[in-house]
């Protein structure tokens, strides 16, 4: 004969069983998630796509008081370099600024650019972009406005395999070129760089896959 409170309490602990199954199924998803994304940050950090283009687009990062930090310089002057291997024949570079800043990434891009001899011509500054998905909106608005087929991207190479995704899911067909790190980053810092974009990447593929992207 059963014992109808042990049959209760079977009852109960098959729901919380299976609750705990499902944490960690998702638990397991979740870590594969984050080692493909991983992976691929790794992928594009390391791989320098760089060939001809119809332009080069300059993402942008602090500049301090219309001088362009350690970080914005090594990319322009990677950006530069492909210039002058005449890989493309047009410079974009991009970022605004705070609303209290008298300059923008992207304007101290041009500046720049001009003072190491690149015409005014050969730059399209774009300066009202706030963050990266702005910036690569803004890009695929400048491609189509001039008609340009294909666009270099020049980032930190951490940076490049969201800034890769953006851009594709913009109509943009993008080569993806890492700039020179300038010295050898503390393993702390790497960590937290690639932190950063696992965690930013997965934000903009669940606003992607809801249609907020």
């Amino acid at each position: 004969m059963s014992n109808p409170r042990s049959s209760r309490i079977a009852g109960a602990a098959k729901p919380l069983h299976r609750f705990a199954w499902a944490i960690v199924v998702a638990l397991l998803l979740a870590g594969v998630w984050v080692l493909w994304v991983e992976s691929q940050i790794r992928y594009y950090a390391t791989h320098d796509q760089a060939r001809p283009a119809n332009a080069i687009a300059v993402f942008g990062a602090a500049e301090y008081d219309g001088r362009p930090s350690p970080v914005l310089r090594a990319r322009l002057d990677h950006g530069l370099a492909l210039y002058q291997e005449k890989l493309a024949p047009l410079i974009i570079t991009l970022g605004g600024g705070a609303a209290t800043d008298l300059h923008s990434e992207g304007g101290v891009g041009r500046d720049y650019l001009m003072a190491h001899g690149v015409p005014d011509s050969a730059i399209i500054a774009e300066t009202e972009s706030r963050d990266t998905e702005q910036s690569a909106r803004r890009l695929a608005v400048i491609a189509r406005k001039n008609r340009l087929r294909s666009v270099v991207v020049v980032s930190d190479g951490t940076h490049l395999f969201r800034v890769h995704a953006l851009c594709e899911s913009m109509g943009l067909h993008v080569y993806t070129s890492p700039r020179r790190e300038l010295r050898t980053l503390p393993f702390s810092i790497r960590l937290d760089r690639n932190l950063h974009e696992v965690l930013s990447y997965t934000y903009w593929r669940m606003k992607w896959l809801i249609g907020l992207g």
